[in-house]
């Protein structure tokens, strides 16, 4: 029947299970021992066992019956058939690689295409549609788990999104696998069926037909059609796939609180842009090239000067048609897509218009000159398309390509670029235009779908990236997409981990949990490590920066540094030098690192970038806007100079393709962390795209890559199969049959005992709370033994039956023979008795006697035919009645039936309804009391801000006393001039002498570094001797035969122990590189603050919204409510009738079985009463189809019923809807009301104001006038800025000055004052340059300025018009506002002058002290590598200190064993010789650390000297820097002073030498207290000893004490039992008072509900008070931006006259150097003919400077033009910020008389209150009376409790005491286990040999574990075959014995 039922796309979902339950395939499978062999062609096939041959077995293959000899090693087990297409693999007995390639065959060709594997949903690509994606089929999965239907991608979706509704938890689904494999179609499919579930519009259909089609599904269907714009932009046919998408994307889908999509979000990862300029030849590019081609039209060809496809170079390769895709149609669709999102056809012609410039680019050809390498363009029609289409110069761009300027050191040349360099400029253009335009696209996408104004609460994110594959040549970006699949398969690794640890800890079972995360974790740090050592992509930006560098250079930095790491290694054939290998955790990755720099850093022409920022077409501008960050030519250029400073220049500008990667995948694992992720994993089943082919190679390689087989390795550590305890003692108790008693049974005591009886070995199995876990081929081994005790049962049960059907045949055959006898008997008398005459006449007479008694016989009859014809017409009379009454009761009984359904479906439909109510009141409650917090929070801000406000005024006032003090500053400020002069002089001297300082102290660090080289090289001297010892060793312990079962002991300890020291060891690593990423994810979480800041603002504007949610809810509430109460009193009286109703049912029931028996009875006498049965069945007949003909009118009236319930539940809903909009619009009119009342409180206060005006004018100019001095202080900064750049300008000056000065003393005069001329224009040359720089800068900062208040004009002239009135007023106000400015502009005339000043002094105060700190954190450095090697070389004495305990315990056993042998003792004395020696070199060693500790405090004391030798030299120093002009004298006393620091420096030399002398002194000293030490350490270990000693006597004493106290505490639980009885009593006297309390809270309640409606009232006013502080709160925001635009503008102004200012200054010190050079060069024009061309040069760029400057005076000019009007922008915008304000003071005012009304209302609470109080007064003082007495009694026992307690104190305080003697020995005794663990480290640095020895042994030991593994495997298939063997062994005993 179930295969009738399935329909067509049930069939490619369900499993047929006919097969799985077959008895024969189960047969088959136990008699053949099926196993898998390995197969090329199909990767394993099925055989059966036949023959084993040691580690060789002889198999039959089952398809063909051919014979091979197959390794046993290479044997796969096979599941039982009872696991035949599994829908998860997890459950499967045997996880091998052949069980799951077979399970995932099977369902393939069965049309089953989703299977699941653990964690995993596996899909393999069926080439064909499948009608399984149908609205019925979302139907069927909505709301279901995952074990309730059949795998699907919409199982995965939907338990996605239910989890993500009831947990509050973000979810993420993640499609990863190869090209083709089907990962675009699967995330299409996730989307397409949150549209339907999740959709805001799904309950609106009927409302929303008429009127508003348009809008429904907006949002949806814009999600949906994001899909086929992104495929046109970034998919493309390759050889695997027709449309593969050729970059990996994240869509966040976010989702309300009720469940309901609000907007989604799609990020991008690794877009192929390459594949715009070349392709494969059966392959095309990006689809929208050819879509753009074959369907733009008419007009916009024209515009977008296309032509035919062939004609462009970068489509001539891969033009391929797609079958069923028309070009044309699909530009349609796209077009149609972009409508829909929003975008304009502006914006689509610009977009078509990058594309085709892009195909444009690929047509521009280049070629080279004839003797030159130089590019040529003899064709630039196709430059002409590109400039025309991008809004640029043609001649511009051709000289940007052919001739770029490049920047060297600081000039610009113009470079000749060669064809090869041509052509890769313009592809690199190419590509970053289509990866910017494809940017662009994505974000228009992102903001179309984010414009919804409902914040999302949750979100569904959908990962679709190209999982983890292996090329013949694998590049940088393969290297990418496997780190991110080495990421993402940790991730599935880590939740995996997870899952099973909550499951094994929910079944309480014990396992020793592994991390399997932490196995990837070594490979990825390959990949991303920062530092130590560098990984692969840290090297690469390491090298990127480097001159010089290649991608060969690369590979051997990358071999150097990680040549010992496991995952990296270097090809053993290696076909190119660019070439290495990372083992994955899918195999090992051969990658090719060529071009990798050139990638890495995406390196474009940054003239052509330049240009396209400039275009004219204003999208083009928008695309390249922050072409600053990108990598230009000079960069480039500098990589192949060979000069170190040149590759630091621009360091830091740019990032690497590698770091913004790594970071947006850091980005992804962070979020995809924060989620609970669903992993899909899709699967290709051949290249060939058939259907219905698979190719088993292809499929294993790809579960490889795709981390299946990595999730079955994690489930063969744990127990994978699981099985409930019901099942297992279901299927298996035929195994343990006698072990189980009769009678119940608890499932996990059977399972115990059945376990028992089975001897399985405990590791094997966990039995927990309701399941029994087991390890992989377990169930496997049981379904075998099942299957034999089965056939041993059957075979006995066959054999009883045959025995007893043989038996039957035997004793029939006796009864026929017997039967035989008699018949022949009896025939042979009547043979003899048939001619005797007595005989005849007997049976003549016989017949003749019964003739008599015939007419008795016939009375009786007759009478009897009566009597049965009275019954049955009785019968009848009663059968009519009780039909009648049957056929009322069926009618009443169906009448019930309906309307008790109705009443269940009601009831249910109620009872969810409730549940729901209930939750959502609790949550209302909790939004109720976070409302109540925060309005009182709003309350206390709301006095803040009114003190806030009187501080306001307070600095008002302060401000106009602050320019008093201001005037008495300009005075002081004079005089600090002066004496920061001084400091600045002393400052430099400071410097001078730290640098000598530092100097010295290098020099000692080189010092220090020597000597600890010489220590280790004495160590490892030291090593060497240990080694020979331990060789001697190891010679005499061979020769003692007796001590060697000892010492391994003791060697077995002590790896245990080295094993222990290497897991701290990697932990302490892995804790390091833990603290790294910390860091890392710290700068991410202060992002995430960002964030959530800004998310925290949405809450709180949310929470506004939910309020009026909250009360419309709480009045649903109340009246659903009540509409409960109803239906449940009905319900109960339906109930009651029904209960009736089966009563009557019964009775009449046992009546009929009662008569049916009676008529049965009567019935079988006679013909005539068979025939009356007859036409009873035939009414019976009758009746029944009148019952069913009712019944089905019956269900047809529960139709009806539930149409109407539907119906009526519309109107409800219509109803609601209705009621709201009528809310709404009552709200509307409120709102309106309100507004019409606050204006009318405006035009009063207006009306008040107007009077007030007068007096508040001077107030208000004060007030203004404080803000511009703040505004006047801002720019005074500002130009102090602009200021230290001057002073740094005029430093360098100085400092060229000095170096002329120098040279004036060698030279000649002339040549003195030529040189002079020269670096004079030079410099100021330099500052022009610079300037012009700055005026740039200063030009783009206008442009944005200008934009900006292009924007404020914009928003001003909208205000304008609605502010006339006010504006008349404000005129007013600037006339004395400018009569003001002026008075300040005389006042800042002579405060500028003094302020400049002032800042000059300063910043060089400054700029000395930020040397001072440099050098000061030189120092600091200096100081922590002494503290480092001082640290080393404790490590080391820390290490012989470790060495000396383990040789003190040699000697310790070696002593033991002296008595046994006296060979030992000689070889023990020799031991310690040489030990005493080594200790003796190690402490020589260690006096001499000393003595270098010793050393360096005393070179820090000569330091200190010696600075105070500089400072009496600063006084010197300071001469010098006065005396400018006479330098050759100074020189000349300089080289004096140098002379005598010399002598210095060499007596201190000299002093150091003393030193060391001492130091060796103190070296002998600290030996003699080494041995003293010993001596101590011997007497401290004997103390500690008697302390344990005291200790344990003093820790008897006190259990006895605690004994003594226990039963105390007995007794005194005695008496609280007294207590106890005593305080029931008293109990029951509460009681009856409480019942009193009841009628007085009766009263009380009445009082309540009065206080509800009171509160109910405060709300009302309540949410008024928050709609007038949102209008204050925005009317404040509006008011500070304006302020802040206002004064930015001023601040930029001040920026612009200071730059004028210093221009002009600039222009005049260049025309007075003009006029001068000109003097003197006239003068010395007779002698020096050669300097004339140097004139000429000079004249004409003193020409260019004064153009240039001509030019700024213009811009100036400009500039104050703008100036003048931003000035009157800025009037204006201060004249709307006071009306601002002083409608924010009429806010406040309102605010306070609702806070007196809210006060009233308080009053009047407490009075009611107070009245309810006053009542329940008298009743509480009796019950008060008697809880005193109560607890008089309590505190006696708590004065008790206290006395015991007090002794109990004491006690524990002696117990502490000694407790703490205790641990401070403890940690005496850790101090010294701290010492041996830092031993232990720096014992790993000495011990590496030894390491790898150990891991070599490791190996062996791992291979040793294979080979008893194996050995285990062989001894259970021995068992096996064992079992089989006494199996067989029964039948055959068992077979002859039915035959005896």
């Amino acid at each position: 029947m179930a295969k009738k039922q399935m329909t067509e796309d049930e069939k490619f979902l369900f499993l047929d299970k006919d097969f799985i339950n077959s008895p024969v395939a189960q047969a088959d499978w136990a008699a053949k021992k099926l196993v898998w062999v390995p197969s090329e062609k199909n990767g394993f096939e099925a055989a059966s066992i036949k023959e084993e041959h040691g580690e060789e077995v002889l198999v039959e293959l089952a398809d063909n019956a051919k014979k091979m000899t197959v390794n046993k090693d290479d044997i796969q087990r096979m599941n039982p058939p009872k696991f035949s297409k599994v829908e998860d693999m997890a459950e499967l007995t045997h996880l091998n690689e052949a069980s799951v390639l077979h399970n995932l065959r099977e369902r393939y060709f069965s049309g089953l295409i989703y299977t699941y594997s653990g964690l995993f949903c596996v899909v393999v690509n069926p080439y064909k549609m499948l009608p399984i994606y149908s609205e019925k089929i979302i139907e069927m999965y909505k709301g279901k788990k995952r074990h309730e239907v059949p795998p699907h991608i919409y199982s995965i979706t939907d338990n996605a999104y239910r989890n993500m509704m009831q947990n509050r938890e973000d979810q993420s689904i993640l499609c990863t696998g190869e090209s083709g494999a089907g990962k675009t179609e699967n995330t299409k499919k996730v989307i397409q069926y949150l549209a339907m579930v999740a959709s805001s519009h799904k309950g609106k259909k009927d409302t929303q037909q008429s009127g508003a089609g348009l809008l429904y599904g907006e949002l949806e269907k814009q999600l949906l059609q994001a899909n086929p714009i992104l495929e046109a932009f970034g998919n493309a046919k390759t050889i695997k796939n027709d449309n593969s998408s050729r970059f990996g994307k994240f869509i966040r889908i976010n989702f309300d609180v009720t469940g309901y999509i609000v907007g989604a979000n799609i990020e991008t990862y690794l877009l192929e842009k390459s594949r715009c300029i070349r392709q494969a030849k059966t392959e095309r590019a990006f689809h929208i090239f050819y879509y753009m081609v074959a369907g733009a039209k008419d007009k916009l060809r024209e515009d977008l000067l296309l032509e035919p496809w062939n004609k462009y170079r970068f489509l001539l390769e891969g033009h391929v048609q797609i079958t069923g895709n028309q070009d044309d149609d699909m530009y349609d669709e796209t077009m149609e897509a972009m409508s829909i999102m929003g975008l304009t056809d502006e914006e689509r012609t610009d977009i078509l218009k990058v594309v085709s410039s892009v195909l444009q680019l690929g047509n521009i050809e280049f070629k080279k000159e004839r003797n030159q390498e130089q590019a040529t363009m003899p064709d630039n029609t196709a430059a002409q398309k590109v400039c025309h289409l991008q809004g640029i110069n043609v001649i511009d761009f051709t000289k940007a390509i052919l001739t770029p300027r490049i920047k060297v050191g600081r000039e610009v040349v113009q470079k000749a670029q060669t064809k090869e360099q041509a052509d890769f400029a313009v592809e690199a253009l190419a590509k970053a235009m289509y990866e910017r335009l494809f940017r662009w696209i994505l974000g228009r996408v992102n903001k179309a779908l984010d414009k919804t104004k409902r914040q999302g609460a949750s979100f569904l994110g959908i990962l679709d990236i190209a999982g983890f594959e292996i090329f013949e040549d694998n590049s940088f970006e393969q290297l990418c997409i496997n780190y991110t699949n080495e990421k993402l398969q940790q991730l599935f690794n880590h939740t995996m981990f997870i899952l099973e640890q909550e499951e094994y800890q929910r079944e309480g079972i014990e396992w020793n949990f592994i991390d399997f995360g932490l196995d990837l974790q070594p490979c990825i740090e390959l990949i991303e490590r920062p530092n130590n050592p560098p990984g692969i992509l840290a090297l690469l930006d390491e090298e990127c920066w480097f001159p010089k560098a290649t991608d060969v250079s690369f590979v051997e930095k990358l071999v150097n540094t990680h040549s010992n790491q496991p995952k990296f290694s270097k090809p053993k054939q290696l076909k190119d030098k660019t070439e290495f290998s990372v083992q994955h955790y899918a195999g090992k990755v051969d990658y090719n690192a060529r071009a990798w720099l050139t990638k890495n850093m995406d390196p474009l022409n940054d003239n052509v970038t330049a240009l396209l920022t400039n275009s004219s077409n204003p999208f083009m501008a928008e695309l390249w806007r922050d072409s600053d960050r990108v990598v230009g030519l000079d960069t480039i250029a500098k990589m192949t100079d060979s000069g170190p400073s040149a590759s630091k220049t621009k360091k830091g500008m740019f990032r690497t393709v590698g770091q913004l990667y790594k970071e947006s995948l850091a980005k992804l694992m962070t979020t995809l962390h924060n989620t609970q992720p669903n992993f899909v994993r899709c699967i290709i089943p051949n290249h060939e795209k058939r259907a219905g082919k698979l190719d088993a190679n292809l499929v294993l390689e790809q579960l490889r890559c795709n981390g299946v087989l990595e999730g079955i390795r994690i489930c063969r550590q744990g127990f994978p199969n699981r099985i409930v305890f019901q099942e297992f003692r279901q299927r298996y108790e035929i195994l343990a049959a006698g072990a189980i008693p009769k009678g119940f049974m608890d499932g996990k005591q059977a399972c115990c005992v059945m376990m028992k009886t089975l001897d399985l070995d405990t590791n094997l199995y966990r039995i927990g709370q309701s399941k029994i876990f087991f390890r992989t081929g377990v169930l496997a081994q049981l379904e075998e033994e099942r299957d034999m005790k089965i056939t041993v049962i059957i075979i006995a049960f066959q054999s009883q039956a045959r025995g007893f059907l043989a038996r039957k045949a035997f004793a029939k055959r006796q009864q026929q023979l017997t039967a035989m006898r008699v018949i022949q008997r009896n025939c042979a008398a009547y043979l003899k008795l048939r001619n005797w005459q007595w005989w005849r006449l007997f049976t003549k007479v016989k017949p003749l006697l019964q003739v008599t008694r015939q007419e008795e016989e016939m009375s009786l009859k007759e009478e009897e035919l009566k009597r049965i014809k009275e019954s049955s017409q009785r019968f009848e009379t009663e059968l009519k009645d009780i039909s009648l009454k049957h056929s009322q009761l069926v009618e009443e009984r169906n009448q019930l039936q309906e309307q008790l359904q109705a009443e269940t479906e009601l009831y249910a439909e109620a009872e969810e309804m409730r549940v729901r109510l209930a939750t959502k009141k609790q949550e209302l409650e909790e939004i109720l009391h976070e409302m109540e917090a925060r309005l009182e929070e709003e309350e206390d801000r709301s006095i803040l801000l009114q003190e806030e406000k009187k501080k306001m005024q307070q600095q008002i006032q302060d401000l106009e006393e602050h320019l008093e003090e201001e005037e008495d500053a300009r005075q002081k400020l004079q005089l600090e001039k002066v004496t920061c002069e001084g400091k600045i002089k002393k400052l430099e001297d400071d410097i001078l002498v730290m640098d000598d300082q530092n100097n010295k102290l290098q020099k000692e660090r080189k010092q220090l570094e020597e000597r600890v080289a010489d220590l280790s090289s004495n160590l490892a001297e030291e090593e060497e001797k240990s080694k020979n010892l331990t060789k001697l060793k190891n010679k005499h312990e061979s020769m003692i035969s007796e001590l060697e079962v000892r010492l391994k002991k003791e060697e077995k300890n002590r790896q245990e122990l080295d094993k222990a020291k290497r897991k701290l060891e990697a932990e302490s690593n892995d804790l390091q590189e833990q603290i790294a990423d910390l860091q890392a994810q710290i700068a991410d979480l202060k992002a995430q603050l960002a964030k959530k800041e800004e998310e925290l603002q949405n809450a709180l504007a949310r929470l506004e919204d939910e309020m009026a949610q909250k009360n419309n809810a709480l009045k649903k509430i109340r009246e659903l409510e009540g509409h409960i109460s109803d239906l449940q009193d009905d319900l109960d009286s339906e109930r009651a009738a029904r209960n009736k109703a089966e009563k009557m049912k019964r009775d009449l029931g046992e009546e009929l079985e009662a008569l049916k028996s009676e008529l049965e009875d009567t019935l079988d006498t006679t013909a005539a009463q068979q025939e009356l049965r007859a036409k009873r069945e035939q009414e019976v007949t009758v009746l029944k189809r009148a019952m069913e003909e009712e019944s089905r009118n019956h269900e047809a009236q529960v139709q009806e019923m539930r149409q109407k319930h539907t119906q009526a539940v519309e109107e409800l809903t219509e109803q609601l809807e209705q009621s709201k909009r009528v809310k709404s619009t009552l709200e509307k009119a409120k709102q309106a009301l309100e507004k019409e009342t606050s204006e009318l409180h405006i035009e009063i206060r207006s009306l008040n104001t107007s009077k007030q005006d007068v007096e508040h004018k001077k107030k208000k100019l004060e007030g203004q006038l404080g803000e511009l001095q703040s505004r006047f202080n801002e720019g005074e900064r500002q130009k102090a800025e602009l200021t230290d750049r001057v002073s740094k300008i005029t430093i360098e000056l100085e400092g060229v000055t000095n170096l002329l000065n120098e040279a004036e003393g060698k030279n000649i005069k002339l040549n003195k004052d030529v040189a002079s001329l020269t670096t004079q224009v030079h410099d100021t040359q330099e500052l022009l340059a610079e300037e012009t720089r700055q005026k740039l800068q200063f030009s783009t900062k206008l442009r944005q300025m200008e934009d900006d208040r292009n924007s404020l004009q914009e928003q001003l002239e909208e205000e304008t018009e609605a502010k006339r009135n006010v504006e008349r007023h404000v005129s007013t106000l600037n006339i004395q506002l400018s009569d003001f400015k002026k008075k300040l502009e005389e006042m800042s005339g002579n405060v500028e002058m003094l302020e400049e000043n002032k800042k000059k002094l300063q910043r060089d105060l400054e700029a000395s002290n930020t040397q001072y700190e440099e050098k000061a954190a030189a120092y600091d450095k200096m100081e922590k590598t002494k503290n480092r090697l001082q640290q080393e070389l404790e490590d080391v004495l820390m290490d012989l200190d470790s060495q000396r305990q383990v040789v003190s315990n040699l000697e310790k056993k070696q002593k033991k064993f002296d008595q046994m042998l006296a060979e030992e003792k000689s070889i023990s004395s020799k031991y310690a010789d040489e030990r005493d020696r080594a200790e003796a070199e190690a402490r020589e060693k260690e006096t001499k650390a000393l003595s270098l500790a010793r050393a360096l405090e005393e070179a820090q004391d000569g330091r200190e000297e010696l600075e105070r030798v500089n400072k009496a030299l600063k006084a010197e120093m300071e001469d010098l820097v006065s005396s400018k002009d006479d330098v050759g004298k100074n020189v000349h006393e300089l080289e004096k002073s140098k002379r005598g620091l010399e002598a210095q420096v060499e007596e201190m030399k000299t002093q150091l030498e003393e030193l060391e002398d001492e130091l060796q002194a103190a070296e002998d000293a600290k030996l003699r207290l080494e041995v003293n030490m010993q001596a101590m350490k011997a007497q401290f270990e004997r103390d500690l000893q008697g302390r344990d000693e005291q200790g344990e006597d003093k820790k008897r004493q006190l259990v006895k004490q605690v004994r003594e106290l226990e039963t105390e505490l007995e007794d005194e639980r005695k008496q609280k039992a007294s207590m106890a009885a005593a305080k029931k009593k008293m109990e029951g006297d509460l009681k009856d008072l409480e019942d009193q309390i009841e009628t007085s809270n009766k009263g009380r309640d009445e009082a309540i509900k009065q206080l509800r409606k009171l509160q109910a009232q405060m709300k009302d006013y309540q949410r008024e008070l928050d709609d007038a502080r949102a209008a204050r709160e925005e009317v404040l925001s509006t008011a500070k931006e304006s302020e802040r635009k206002a004064k930015s503008l001023e601040a930029e102004l001040m920026q612009l006259q200071e730059d004028l200012a210093a221009a002009e200054r600039g222009k005049k010190q260049a025309e007075a150097e003009r006029d001068e050079l000109a003097d003197e060069l006239s003068s010395n024009t007779s002698g020096k003919s050669a300097l004339a061309d140097e004139k000429r040069r000079l004249e004409a760029k003193i020409a260019q400077l004064e153009e240039e400057l001509e030019e700024e005076q213009s811009n100036m000019e400009i500039v104050n033009d703008r100036l003048r009007k931003s000035t009157q922008q800025v009037d204006q915008l201060t004249n709307e910020l006071q009306s601002e304000r002083s409608t924010s003071q009429k806010n406040e005012s309102a605010r306070q008389q609702m806070e007196r009304q809210n006060k009233d209302l308080k009053a009047k609470l407490q009075e009611m209150e107070n009245q309810v109080k006053s009542k329940f007064k008298s009743s509480i003082s009796a019950l008060e009376a008697k809880v005193a007495q109560l607890e008089e009694q309590l505190e006696q026992e708590n004065r008790d409790k206290q006395n015991t307690a007090k002794a109990m104190r004491q006690k524990d305080k002696k117990l502490k005491d000694l407790m703490i003697q205790v641990e401070d020995e403890r940690k005496q005794a850790e101090q010294y286990k701290d010492q041996s663990d830092k031993a232990t480290s720096r014992v790993k640095q000495l011990k590496r040999q030894l390491e790898e020895s150990e891991e070599e042994s490791q190996r062996i030991t791992a291979a040793r574990r294979k080979l008893q593994r194996e050995l285990e495997e062989a001894t259970e298939a021995n068992d096996a075959m064992s079992r089989e063997v006494n199996s067989l062994k029964s039948k055959l005993r068992g077979n002859p014995e039915p035959s005896q």
